[in-house]
């Protein structure tokens, strides 16, 4: 898979803007846990996933963690051009959850392609708009739902992600994910364990009955 077939917008941009972007551009590959791009100080560019999965998650003052949203194979990751996102305020990390292959566009040749190119400038506010909608779902996740409800739905969401039931996650995966603490989440799905629907086992679970996880999800 080569980068113009990932780019979405690439055959409406000009030959210079093409050669700007394929001459700046650069290819990464890097390890499960690698963290690429860690607050609004650091610009490490745009990151466009050939294959693989990313996590961007922000951190509290005491440290906790709370998962904002994840990239997959073609998706473009602008929060890591912090210095391209002026009117950006808070500051997200960028993580491989997986082995990852990306290529890494610099956020100065992609503002100056941005501005000279209305296909990719829409392209970008459409991707900037859907990041901000998943920012919103979360806040009304974290307000409005109860944790059995955001627990279910993570672990229904996982299970569709890796294709296989039995999922390895540690607690302190999931309480990362969703910004609580590894003891609320071990009683959680100790709770949900002596009701049927999950089995635990050392770093993993395996979902035993889906149709009561929806039923808990979607009460």
């Amino acid at each position: 898979m080569e980068f113009q077939d990932c780019f979405p917008v690439w055959n409406k941009l000009t030959p210079s803007q093409q050669a700007l972007i394929l001459g700046a551009r650069t290819e990464r590959s890097v390890a499960k846990g690698t963290v690429l791009h860690s607050g609004g100080a650091d610009c490490a560019g745009l990151l466009l996933v050939k294959s693989g999965q990313l996590r961007a998650y922000i951190l509290s003052d005491e440290g906790r963690e709370i998962t904002v949203y994840r990239l997959f194979d073609r998706d473009l990751c602008l929060f890591s051009a912090s210095c391209m996102l002026r009117s950006v305020q808070f500051d997200i990390t960028i993580e491989a959850e997986k082995d990852t292959r990306l290529w890494v566009i610099p956020a100065d040749a992609y503002k100056q392609v941005m501005e000279q190119s209305a296909p990719a400038a829409n392209y970008t506010n459409e991707i900037m708009a859907g990041r901000f909608s998943e920012v919103m779902w979360l806040i009304e996740q974290i307000m409005w739902k109860s944790l059995d409800k955001r627990v279910a739905a993570f672990l229904l969401e996982e299970v569709s992600i890796e294709g296989e039931d039995r999922l390895r996650l540690t607690h302190e995966t999931i309480a990362n994910h969703l910004g609580t603490h590894r003891e609320v989440i071990t009683r959680m799905l100790r709770y949900f364990q002596n009701e049927g629907m999950v089995r635990l086992a050392r770093g993993a679970v395996e979902l035993l009955d889906k149709e009561r996880l929806r039923a808990v999800r979607d009460a």
